[in-house]
């Protein structure tokens, strides 16, 4: 009582202190903890006030401790008020809410059926459950005697594919047992891949109570051979349980399990530690890890002893807890005390590091056992496997042999895991699968499915095939397994066939089989499809379920449908990252990229915490509307969350930094990246091309060679197109033809049009003509136009009418090509051909892709056309204009009006000039920002020439850098100078 008035004291005296430095979460944890140890409801309701006066009643982490306190201390009233309370619930609240209930149902059944009530509004609200969620479930069904209760969890279990981890068996195992159902029971024991002295006795009490003394004795001699040690608990329970059997038999059985106790010197002297491992069993059976942790505390406090028994519980506990130096604490003490020799606590060990991704660790302990079983074997396989170290799980598998142990259906589904990830594992799979069909573990269900994930991902579907046809029972795994290789082989159609095969069965989908079906309707594009299966999900009940959603939501952004895809986001009531990201990356994906970045911010606001995935998609968005402001902010996010390192993360932010504009930092950044893969190198190449940089492409092309760097295809793209914009011709050529004879890459469209844009560009058209009339395939639309653009400049008409020609036969409603071919004609004085080509177009009701301009001024996009005045600020826009032109006449800008192709007076052609959609942004830009602020504007078409000479002497007389993207290139202006010097 004075430890409690003690922690009283505390928060009286911390209250007083709280407005100059108010106490953290963790404070007041440590109060709740006082609290539950010490079963101080006082102490814990005095510590809630003050939570509240505090001002951290929100804090989910202190309200999830709330209820864990609230039930410990016996006030379920309280628990629930505050459950009641809390708005925004995770998972942790609804299991805490449970476990509440659970405890509280030995002496209420009416909490049972409210316990049950919860459970099933969870699984609508929310959706996703966990194996914490179904443990104090199976407590309220066995507290309450509901075995129909318990079955339903039981089917549950086994459709989110929780039914064989060990705390769900473990809790159903206690349940069949103790209800009388000992071959329910026996069914899941004998299927668990872990299974401890507790559960042994757990089975071997329920065929004691149910009178079948023979199986009793049976299962005692399996207990004794299965390399666990049968405890006083099992021998008082069967010496207890021989009374029904004749006396001879009887008799026999008796000696043979006394001879047994006298052989382990199991007395009364070892009754303590036999009910505390009791209690731990049942602290751990409710999925309270601290639980058994504080008993475990209070164990050596007393100095009662503890066996292996006790290790096991605690180990199994503290990889729950998730909490590294506790766990090496508690093999401090295993090695202390000798009993980490025993092979069930070694085994125990390598599980606890396994579970906390500690493999080192886990393997440590494996090479310092003096003695293994398959268990150790297993454990250590599969934490390989999962760990990324496929490789080594192989090694340990093929040691395994050597050893002459053999290979179970656990060890098989281990090693295969590790397979389906290697380069070279489908001839080692292989021989497992020979091995399976020797031994008959080919029938294993898991063996099975890990043989055909093996297959797909090696792009074997045939042999896949084969073991699923000879699969004689219905097994939905392996259904799952072959719909998910189908479309990673690129066979989404075939996928869609089983799932039609399995409905029309009357066999029942779970998750993973729906989620399969919409990605493969995603895969192909058939909405109508994804909508009828999207349906059934809801008939099914899976509406909640967060993997359905995710894969419904996938296949309504992969077909373009973001209003359901919408509907979908809002109706998960708790989306993880995976579900925002995809949100994020479909808006980008289907043009919306303002609305991306809208759901980053509400994804910030919901406490979701983006990963790299995300900030690369977001990045892409940023660069796809040039918002650099954005861009930057992206990237202090990035740092400060630490996701700099990722290789796409710093990729995207170079392309960001390129596509905005920004080259310098664009540079900067990739200076600054220490893992440097030929995407980054890509990606510098082509911004540095964007920005007319050929010296430094070229510089840079150089240098990655260089540093061992291997050119692809892309970053001849690259260097094709930063020679192209900077009129080197001959380097070109040059570096076209390396592709082929250096680096064994052919040259494909994309490389020819760089080459023929090149030789456009530079006057060379009739040249750029033979390059497309001896490709090896035929030319695109788009060089072809460019070619066009590259005849209007040069003026030259016969080769501008050849290419025009092609371009109508690809694309007869181009409007570029009809408005390009007038233009050649105007410029060669050819009024009536300019008119023919011009009334082609209106006869075809072809219209004109208008061209448009626009600025980002604080995060804000303000687009303008020629002639604009629907700006608010049109009337002070206009007037800067004005004022731009006349300052601009007086440092010698002359109108170029040969770019007014209308039969005007010149005055009426200047003065059409002044209104271009780039000098009204540029204007803007002028009036809306500081001095001697960068002002970057973006064009969907090519800067007319006169625009781009007007913008050269308004960077002079306004002491500006301007940066201008147009469809071709970035131009920087700076003291009247462009960066593309002219050429473009």
């Amino acid at each position: 009582m004075l430890y409690v008035q003690r922690h009283l004291h505390k928060i009286g005296s911390s209250i007083t202190l709280s407005s100059a430095s108010p106490l953290s979460s963790s404070q007041w944890f440590s109060f709740l903890r006082t609290a539950i140890s010490t079963h101080s409801l006082l102490l814990g309701k005095c510590t809630h006030a003050r939570i509240i006066v505090s001002g951290s009643a929100g804090d989910h982490f202190l309200t999830n401790n709330l209820l864990t306190m609230y039930s410990k201390c016996g006030s379920l009233s309280s628990a629930r008020q505050v459950f009641d309370a809390t708005p925004d619930r995770d998972l942790v609240t609804w299991n805490s809410i449970l476990g509440a209930y659970a405890v509280s149902v030995d002496y209420n059944d009416v909490n049972a059926q409210e316990g049950f009530h919860l459970f099933r509004h969870l699984r609508a609200s929310l959706g996703s459950t966990n194996k914490m969620t179904l443990a104090p479930v199976l407590k309220l069904c066995l507290s309450s005697g509901s075995l129909w209760a318990a079955e339903g969890v039981h089917g549950y279990a086994i459709k989110i594919g929780l039914v064989w981890d060990v705390f769900v068996s473990g809790a159903l195992v206690n349940v069949y047992s103790k209800c009388g159902r000992m071959r329910n029971a026996r069914l899941l024991f004998d299927g668990m891949r872990e299974r401890d002295v507790v559960l042994w006795n757990m089975m071997l009490k329920g065929y004691v109570q149910l009178g079948h003394e023979k199986e009793a004795f049976q299962f005692f001699s399996e207990f004794h051979q299965s390399g666990f040690r049968p405890d006083e608990f099992s021998v008082h329970l069967l010496l207890n349980g021989v009374s029904e059997l004749n006396e001879v038999e009887g008799k026999w059985y008796a000696d043979q399990v006394q001879a047994y106790a006298t052989k382990l010197s199991l007395s009364d002297d070892n009754w303590d530690t036999f009910c505390r491992n009791k209690k731990l069993s049942e602290y751990l059976r409710a999925g309270d890890n601290w639980g058994v942790i504080d008993c475990f505390v209070n164990m050596n406090g007393l100095n009662i002893d503890y066996d292996d028994v006790t290790l096991l519980v605690v180990l199994s506990a503290v990889a729950g807890t998730d909490d590294m130096e506790l766990g090496k604490q508690v093999h401090g003490i295993a090695v202390k005390s000798g009993l980490d020799l025993e092979v069930s606590v070694g085994n125990s060990l390598i599980n606890m590091y396994s579970k906390m991704d500690c493999v080192y660790f886990a393997r440590e302990v494996f090479n310092e056992m003096k003695q293994l079983d398959l268990i150790s074997w297993n454990s250590m396989i599969s934490s390989c496997a999962q760990s990324g170290l496929e490789e080594e799980s192989v090694s340990l598998f093929v040691d395994l042999v050597h050893e002459d142990l053999k290979p179970d259906h656990f060890t098989l589904t281990g090693v295969l895991r590790a397979c389906s990830l290697l380069i070279d594992g489908l001839n080692i799979s292989r021989q497992i699968h020979v091995h399976a069909l020797k031994t008959g573990s080919i029938a294993d269900s898991f063996v099975a499915t890990a043989l055909i994930d093996v297959y797909s991902k090696s792009g074997k579907m045939e042999e896949a095939e084969l073991i699923f046809q000879n699969k004689y029972d219905f097994d939905l795994a392996c259904w799952n397994a072959m719909m998910f290789g189908y479309i990673i082989s690129d066979d989404s159609k075939k996928a869609l066939d089983l799932f039609s095969l399995i409905h029309r069965s009357g066999e029942k989908s779970d998750q993973i089989t729906l989620a399969t079906a919409t990605k493969a309707c995603g895969c192909l594009v058939l909405l109508d499809r994804g909508k009828q299966i999207h349906a059934h999900v809801i008939k099914a009940g899976f509406d909640s379920d967060l993997y359905v959603n995710s894969g419904t939501l996938d296949m309504y952004i992969k077909c373009g449908d973001m209003v359901n895809a919408g509907v979908v986001f809002k109706s998960m009531s708790v989306p993880d990252d995976v579900a925002w990201t995809s949100m994020i990356s479909g808006c980008v994906e289907n043009g919306n990229e303002n609305q991306a970045l809208s759901t980053y911010h509400q994804m910030r606001q919901s406490g979701v915490m983006p990963d790299e995935y995300t900030f690369a998609t977001l990045i892409k968005a940023s660069s796809c509307i040039t918002a650099l402001e954005q861009g930057r902010q992206l990237h202090a996010n990035v740092i400060k969350l630490d996701c700099f390192s990722d290789p796409f993360v710093g990729t995207s932010l170079v392309d960001m930094y390129a596509k905005c504009g920004n080259i310098e930092d664009a540079y900067r950044l990739f200076n600054n990246i220490n893992v440097r893969n030929i995407a980054l190198w890509n990606a510098m190449l082509v911004g540095l091309a964007q920005h007319g940089n050929g010296e430094e492409a070229i510089n840079l092309f150089k240098s990655m060679k260089s540093h061992g760097i291997e050119p692809d295809r892309v970053s001849f793209v690259g260097i094709l197109s930063a020679c192209s914009h900077a009129g080197l011709t001959s380097e070109a050529y040059k570096y076209f033809h390396s592709m082929s004879k250096d680096y064994g890459i052919e040259p494909e469209i994309e490389h020819y049009s760089c080459l023929v844009d090149a030789l456009g560009r530079a006057g060379l058209v009739q040249e750029a003509d033979k390059v497309i009339e001896s490709m090896p395939f035929k030319g695109s639309a788009s060089m072809n136009r460019a070619l066009l653009g590259a005849c209007r400049i040069q003026g030259d008409v016969e080769t501008g009418k050849r290419v025009a020609a092609r371009l109508f036969s690809q694309e007869p409603f181009d409007p570029a090509a009809y408005v390009l071919l007038s233009n050649i004609y105007a410029s060669a004085n050819l009024r009536d051909e300019a008119n023919n080509a011009r009334k082609m177009m209106k006869m075809k009701n072809i219209k004109k892709d208008p061209g448009f301009s626009w600025i980002d001024v604080k995060n804000k996009l303000h687009l303008f056309v020629v002639d604009d005045r629907s700006h608010p600020q049109a009337d002070i826009i206009y007037d800067k204009v004005e004022e731009m032109m006349k300052t601009i006449r007086e440092e010698g800008y002359v109108p170029e009006t040969e770019f007014v192709l209308l039969d005007v007076e010149d005055e009426e052609k200047e003065r059409s000039l002044y209104y271009h959609s780039e000098k009204l942004a540029v204007a803007y830009g002028l009036i809306s920002t500081p001095p001697s602020t960068t002002i970057r504007v973006i064009k969907n078409l090519r800067v007319c020439g006169d625009c781009h000479n007007a913008i050269k002497f308004i960077s002079k007389v306004s002491d500006r850098e301007i940066v201008l993207r147009d469809a071709n290139r970035f131009h920087h202006f700076r003291d009247g100078v462009c960066s593309c010097g002219d050429y473009w």
